[in-house]
């Protein structure tokens, strides 16, 4: 499904705004992540991705995973508070 949306989007050339929870598809698919903070939802990080396709298994793609995963340990130790 990756692939073809990626392969559709190439092809078209349009803008795409996919919603998602899972950190590794955002970094697969995305030219830009917004992070969401939690209740109440703000925007919390904006960042760019100017990574090559494909992306999976690349140390780029695996060090912004581990960012990610770290700003929302960070977000999810603050509602703890």
């Amino acid at each position: 499904m990756h692939r073809e949306l990626l392969r559709i989007h190439e092809l078209r050339g349009m803008s795409i705004l996919f919603i998602t929870h899972d950190v590794e598809e955002a970094v697969m698919l995305a030219d830009s992540i917004v992070l969401l903070s939690a209740r109440p939802g703000r925007v919390r990080e904006k960042i760019a991705v100017p990574l090559p396709q494909p992306r999976i298994g690349t140390g780029e793609a695996v060090d912004l995973i581990a960012h990610l995963r770290a700003l929302l340990e960070e977000s999810s130790e603050e509602i703890v508070k």
